[in-house]
């Protein structure tokens, strides 16, 4: 008998040599195209302007440059903020004053910084689903979109807290800023020579951007009055809108405004000085909660033992 001898394929040892060949080249072609996408996302250059509203393309050139997620997702952002135009109508408005409340950049509209807001808990969903799963099983899905609504509405609640903080800040510091411009006035400077130097003391301070935003408004050609009341409609805050209504009625009437700036720097004061004793005549109420459980609990302590060795012995034995 001939033996039949296993012979190997002429052609094997050249494909185990191109394998890892092909294998490197389609790697690579993988890698090239994603630096490329990864360039293409996040290249600023200005968008063109042929066919469309200058105002918002400038405005999303400057949000392409400022915010990165922006930059990378500005399909979806757009997209979910068309979605949101529909869906939030009514808080839009609420949203759109907390972002200028908040000192974001006025770049940014309503619908899509909720849209921003979206994405991100779109990103945190898979993390949501894989604890889901793992710990519930199927049930999981149901607890993952729950979680991930919630981080929406938590992002939102962020942004009103932060809003609020700001005015609280604004609020705190203007009595000194309407102080120095009393003085810089009464010394003789004009309104917008003490504004620039009032904004220039504040400069790091949340009233100093907004007092500054005023001067650049008044720079570019409105007048005083105009500018006042817009800072007033962006902050929408009650002591604020009287402070600019009283100042507003002031430049009309023709009163001085050294005098207008001394007088509602003292009512702001006092009405911070209100403030501060509701605040502290609140503290009673809310301490006796958490007083009556300390409380509780104390007695619970002390009584406790003598309690379960009363019960022990007397049913128990």
């Amino acid at each position: 008998m001939i033996p039949i001898l296993a012979q190997t394929p002429p052609n094997s040892s050249s494909v185990e040599l191109w394998l890892p060949i092909l294998a490197s080249f389609c790697v690579g072609g993988g890698m090239a195209l994603l630096i490329l996408t990864l360039v293409n996302a996040l290249h600023t250059e200005d968008l063109e302007q042929d066919n469309e509203w200058r105002y918002d393309v400038n405005r999303i050139n400057e949000l392409r440059q400022r915010s990165i997620l922006y930059r990378l997702f500005q399909p979806v952002i757009q997209s979910l903020a068309l979605m949101n135009e529909r869906l939030f109508a009514d808080e839009l408005p609420k949203i759109e004053q907390e972002i200028h409340a908040a000192g974001l950049p006025r770049f940014w509209t309503a619908p899509e910084y909720l849209a921003r807001f979206e994405l991100m808990a779109i990103f945190a969903s898979p993390f949501y689903l894989y604890i889901g799963l793992d710990m519930m099983g199927p049930a999981g899905i149901l607890i993952a979109v729950l979680a991930t609504v919630l981080t929406v509405y938590g992002l939102r609640l962020g942004l009103s807290r932060q809003a609020e903080r700001r005015l609280f800040e604004i609020k705190r510091r203007m009595p000194f800023l309407l102080d120095l411009l009393t003085l810089l006035m009464e010394a003789g400077s004009t309104f917008i020579q003490a504004l620039q130097e009032a904004v220039e003391e504040f400069r790091d301070h949340p009233v100093g951007a907004e007092f500054g935003r005023v001067l650049g408004e008044i720079s570019m050609g409105k007048s005083r009055t105009a500018a006042l009341e817009g800072m007033r409609d962006r902050l929408q805050d009650d002591e604020i809108t009287s402070i600019i209504g009283s100042i507003v009625q002031g430049e009309n009437l023709g009163t001085p405004l050294a005098r207008l700036f001394r007088t509602q720097a003292d009512v702001l004061r006092v009405k911070r000085t209100q403030r501060a004793e509701t605040i502290a005549g609140e503290a009673g109420v809310k301490m006796l909660l958490p007083a009556i459980l300390v409380m509780a609990s104390t007695v619970l302590i002390i009584l406790g033992p003598f309690v379960i060795s009363f019960v022990y012995e007397d049913f128990l034995s």
